[in-house]
């Protein structure tokens, strides 16, 4: 299955007198991390919402979940100061101050902007009327989100496809080069062994002449290259239409693909197959730097 790593997705609703935004985003990773951040006064269901979230189609990326919880009906809520934290909070801005000969503009509306001086506090937790009511919200962002990874990574996918496609015609145009080569090689080599013992005056075993060029000619032969690229090709399409993760399988496909390409270039014996090696390796590196944004 293709799916693209990056995407982002944003979802609010009102829910049982909540307020409440879910933030869904994520960006490439090798694995899995996966990260959330709610209201304190709802810390608890953390992770609730990391395994839920993991549970329904995340399986790669760094993932960063952010759920607002806003009360809009606080019947039971009590507020009162942490008295020890904003003495020393207060007596630290009047520090700052006195070293840095800063402008005195503490108050009270600057002070209460750090919500950590005060301590809330609400009725005993329903946890679960709490979570169904996040998760409400929660489902609306992860609905689109994953619908988001799904289109670009089919917007991918269709581009890999095309890049597939250019080298499968570069590889086309090796495998015919290929036997022509083979031939012309042998012939080269046969003529040079022969000139060879004819100007040492060593007598010619034709049988032994024919042996070695054999040989040689085999050492420059690229069948089997050509052969696990064609089978790599297949097992491409098999992993994309599976229903697995496909970007980790795809990594190392690729690399066997490369392996196999670097083969041909090094056996390669005329400037046109060099070049088309080239190419493959550039359309190989186009498709590397776009799988490593595929789940």
């Amino acid at each position: 299955m293709f799916k693209s790593m990056t995407a982002f997705a944003r979802a609010r609703k009102t829910v049982g007198g909540k307020d409440i935004t879910a933030e869904i985003k994520s960006v490439n990773n090798r694995y899995l991390d996966c990260n959330v951040k709610i209201s304190r006064l709802y810390s608890f269901l953390e992770d609730k919402i990391k395994q839920y979230v993991q549970a329904n189609g995340i399986s790669r990326g760094k993932v960063e979940i952010y759920v607002n919880v806003d009360l809009l009906e606080n019947e039971g809520v009590e507020i009162s100061l942490d008295t020890a934290y904003a003495k020393s909070y207060i007596d630290a801005l009047y520090k700052l101050r006195d070293t840095f000969g800063l402008p005195d503009d503490i108050s009270v509306c600057r002070i209460a902007s750090n919500k950590e001086i005060f301590n809330v506090k609400k009725p005993e937790d329903d946890i679960e009327g709490d979570w169904q009511d996040i998760k409400e919200v929660v489902d609306i962002a992860l609905a689109d989100f994953l619908e988001r990874r799904k289109t670009e990574g089919e917007n991918l996918l269709r581009n890999i496809r095309e890049k597939l496609e250019n080298i499968k015609g570069f590889v086309a145009k090796i495998a015919e080069n290929s036997a022509q080569d083979t031939k012309e090689y042998a012939k080269k080599l046969e003529d040079r062994i022969v000139k060879f013992l004819a100007e040492n005056s060593v007598q010619i075993d034709e049988q032994r002449i024919l042996t070695e060029v054999a040989i040689f000619a085999d050492k420059i032969a690229i069948d089997e290259e050509l052969v696990r690229l064609d089978s790599h090709f297949g097992a491409f399409e098999e992993i994309v239409n599976s229903n697995e993760p496909a970007g980790r399988k795809l990594d190392f496909l690729l690399q066997e693909m490369n392996r196999e390409t670097y083969t041909i270039g090094s056996k390669a014996s005329n400037a046109d197959t060099a070049h088309l090696v080239v190419n493959i390796k550039n359309e190989l590196e186009k498709i590397r730097e776009q799988i490593q944004n595929i789940e």
